[in-house]
């Protein structure tokens, strides 16, 4: 998408707006690709002068502390922050709930200070700013959707606002789960659980949350994180809807209702 690094800028004597942290996920997997290019994209049209680290940038070091690894945790930390302060970076927009928790909370303990947002803040705020400019919905296009709270941007940050603000903005009508918000569920890879064998039971976590997103009624489950998008997938696929109901992140669904034409500025 031509993209230009950090690097690339710096050699010319420039800096971006702001960091993309593209995270792991978006780095190695195809499907959380998809959430990288939507938010490229939306970037793009509100005009943003942003950058990537390509590839000097490594993985946060989360999951690695949350699987009790605290000396790869800090190797990996330090190694990065010395990566941002080098080039002066500001601030930073990432797609990943566990990235954004570690580097806006974990990150100042050990000398990175840094304006971290979720994409699900930033894009709200070129919503209400009017940055970005949406299709006119038609009474067709109106459609359920259920809004999946991830655990480190709702209960860890508190962040629940912003993602159903978008869905409102898109004129979608959100159908609750019957565990939402504060009192919302985990997709079972958080913890480093993405990474190991579940513990034995008699239900799989990421099943028991996607019949509740099931339940609803809806035909499209919007998320904001790519372990869970992965995790509730997985759940449509052991329920046989990967045909009916789709799993979309909140970037995705924003990317689709761009306008054609980009706001004009002033």
């Amino acid at each position: 998408m031509q993209i230009p690094t950090v690097a690339e800028l710096h050699a010319k004597g420039e800096k971006p707006e702001l960091l993309y942290w593209v995270g792991c996920a978006a780095s190695f997997d195809q499907r959380a690709q998809r959430t990288a290019r939507a938010l490229a994209t939306i970037f793009t049209h509100a005009a943003i002068r942003f950058a990537i680290l390509g590839q000097e940038e490594s993985c946060t070091g989360d999951p690695a502390r949350r699987a009790g690894n605290e000396f790869l945790f800090q190797m990996m930390a330090l190694k990065n922050i010395q990566t941002l302060n080098q080039y002066g970076i500001q601030t930073i927009v990432t797609s990943c709930p566990h990235c954004f928790n570690t580097l806006k909370n974990e990150y100042p303990a050990l000398g990175g200070h840094y304006e971290v947002w979720h994409h699900t803040q930033f894009i709200y705020n070129l919503i209400r700013e009017k940055r970005i400019r949406l299709k006119p919905v038609t009474k067709e296009a109106l459609q359920l959707v259920t809004y999946h709270d991830s655990c480190y941007l709702g209960r860890g940050n508190g962040i629940y606002d912003a993602p159903r603000d978008i869905l409102q903005a898109l004129q979608m009508k959100i159908v609750e789960m019957a565990h939402h918000r504060s009192r919302g569920m985990c997709c079972g890879a958080g913890g480093a659980q993405m990474w190991k064998e579940e513990e034995k039971g008699t239900t799989r976590v990421n099943i028991a949350r996607t019949q509740e997103a099931l339940a609803t009624g809806s035909h499209t489950i919007a998320a904001a994180c790519p372990f869970c998008n992965t995790m509730l997938y997985d759940g449509l696929k052991h329920a046989g809807k990967e045909e009916e109901v789709q799993v979309k992140d909140i970037a995705e669904l924003v990317a689709e209702h761009l306008a054609s034409d980009p706001p004009t500025s002033g």
